[in-house]
């Protein structure tokens, strides 16, 4: 596993600490000694592909299974033998299990029959946690009669009314469309903030976690391949794996031919002969073969009467595809002595032409945008 010292990422007291953390069934790992600490008070996401071990990860958290080696500890307590309801967190589940034949105000105080206090304690309680999630007036309303989104923060409001340490997330907007997603995706983050506990998210959606996240662990396999800011993530992933699972990126053929100690000299197909810095090959460089990514924002189409860049360089190619989204246009683009093409995305502005497939372009691009892989 490997996490970045970026001073973003600055020092806070750790709420959740995972120290060698395994789950295993007979032969099968679904988590492979996992061991890092989860902050108070942030935005975490446990980001990767069907089957990676985040979802597993997020239950041996919540007390729902067993570790089968290591320690996992909630504020300083370990919870080995701490059962589910004993445990400082409280989980959205991606089904959200709102009960359809109760009020809403019934569904988020649900958690608090068994609670010492009186019945007007409890409604205040209950107000108050619908008054945070946007639900104000809504508690006579019908389960049932709730919108999908509606029922995603009824869910958050009875996980939040007990007053959790660490609340979990699994998938918890995976049901919505999209625009409702995104408008979610905003209200969480807000959220968070708002009630300054720690939330953890299960989700597959890269987007998403780089939208709410102070920090994303990405994995792959049953463990952690990178732990990291999302900025960082996105710029400067540790290895190729990475880099493909992460948006989209783009990658050429390279040979390094110099190792320095601050610098690397490379040839890059379609680019040429190059330098970049260390800071730029988080895997460490040799000589030999290798390859680079970089995004397709990062390099741009120069049209007719575009001024020559200043800084950057130049190659040339051909547009082999055209996609038009309105305010963005996809292209992609053989550049000339490369076999495949590569995707570059540039925003249509006034006055700005989209190009035809097969017309020659030039592309501007600066050696700072490449990240080395061996």
């Amino acid at each position: 596993m490997t996490e970045s010292q970026d001073p973003a990422t600055r020092p806070a007291r750790p709420i959740i600490e995972l120290r060698d953390v395994e789950k295993y069934y007979g032969d099968y790992y679904a988590l492979r000694k996992i061991s890092t600490t989860i902050r108070q008070g942030e935005f975490f996401s446990l980001l990767g592909p069907s089957g990676c071990g985040k979802t597993t990860l997020l239950r041996c958290i919540a007390g729902f299974e067993e570790l089968s080696g290591g320690a996992l500890l909630i504020d300083g307590r370990d919870m080995n033998g701490v059962p589910a309801n004993n445990r400082p967190t409280n989980m959205v589940f991606q089904s959200y299990a709102i009960f359809p034949h109760l009020t809403v105000e019934e569904n988020v105080g649900f958690g608090l029959r068994r609670d010492p206090g009186t019945k007007a304690e409890k409604a205040a309680r209950v107000a108050e946690a619908l008054e945070m999630v946007g639900l104000k007036g809504y508690g006579k309303r019908a389960a049932h009669a709730l919108s999908g989104g509606q029922r995603q923060r009824v869910a958050l409001a009875r996980a939040l009314i007990l007053k959790p340490k660490v609340l979990l997330l699994d998938e918890p907007l995976s049901a919505l469309d999209k625009k409702m997603r995104e408008q979610m995706q905003s209200e969480l983050r807000k959220l968070q903030r708002q009630v300054g506990i720690t939330f953890i998210l299960v989700t597959h959606d890269q987007e998403e976690a780089l939208i709410m996240s102070d920090r994303i662990a990405v994995m792959f396999d049953g463990e952690i391949a990178q732990l990291d800011s999302p900025e960082r993530l996105y710029r400067r992933p540790v290895s190729r794996k990475v880099a493909e699972f992460i948006g989209i990126m783009n990658f050429l053929p390279a040979t390094v031919v110099e190792v320095g100690a601050e610098q690397v000299a490379l040839d890059v197909g379609g680019l040429g002969r190059l330098s970049i810095t260390a800071e730029q090959c988080p895997g460490g460089a040799r000589t030999g073969t290798a390859s680079v990514g970089f995004r397709p924002e990062t390099m741009t189409l120069l049209f007719e009467g575009d001024p020559e860049p200043t800084r950057a360089r130049v190659a040339e190619g051909k547009v082999t595809e055209v996609v038009y989204y309105g305010d963005m246009t996809y292209y992609e683009v053989l550049l000339d002595g490369v076999e495949k093409p590569i995707q570059i995305s540039m925003r249509n502005v006034v006055g700005r032409p989209v190009l035809q497939r097969g017309q020659r372009t030039r592309v501007a691009w600066d050696p700072a945008a490449l990240v080395l892989f061996g």
